[in-house]
C-alpha cells in the first residue's frame, strides 16, 4: 500500500500489475486489524461510488490490502465503519 497523493488518496496495484487511484473514505481498527474504506478516485456521482473494504496487513515487510472474505467479519466492520462516518458527519452539523 503505497501512499502518492496525500492523507485521501492511495494508488495499489493488483496482482496482475495493473495500478488503481484510490480515494480513503474512512480508516477503522476493528478487532486488532486496520480496515480501509475505499472508493476509486474521482467517483463524484452517489451511483459511481463503489465502495470496497479492505483489510491492511504486512506480510515479508511490505505493506498489503486484503479482501475481507468472511461474510461476517465483512459485516461486522461495514457495520462499524457506518457507525464511524455516521458520528463524523453528526459531530461535523453539530
Amino acid at each position: 500500500m503505497e501512499q502518492q497523493f496525500g492523507d485521501d488518496l492511495i494508488t495499489i496495484t493488483d496482482e496482475d500489475g495493473v495500478e488503481y487511484e484510490l480515494e480513503i473514505l474512512a480508516r477503522l481498527e476493528y478487532q486488532g486489524a486496520e480496515y480501509l474504506a475505499l472508493t476509486p478516485a474521482g467517483a463524484e456521482e452517489a451511483e459511481e461510488m463503489e465502495v470496497s473494504i479492505l483489510r491492511a496487513a504486512v506480510e515479508d515487510g511490505e505493506e498489503l490490502l486484503l479482501a475481507v472474505e468472511d461474510d461476517q467479519e465483512l459485516e461486522n466492520v461495514y457495520s462499524a465503519l457506518m457507525d464511524l462516518i455516521y458520528e463524523d458527519a453528526d459531530t461535523e452539523e453539530a
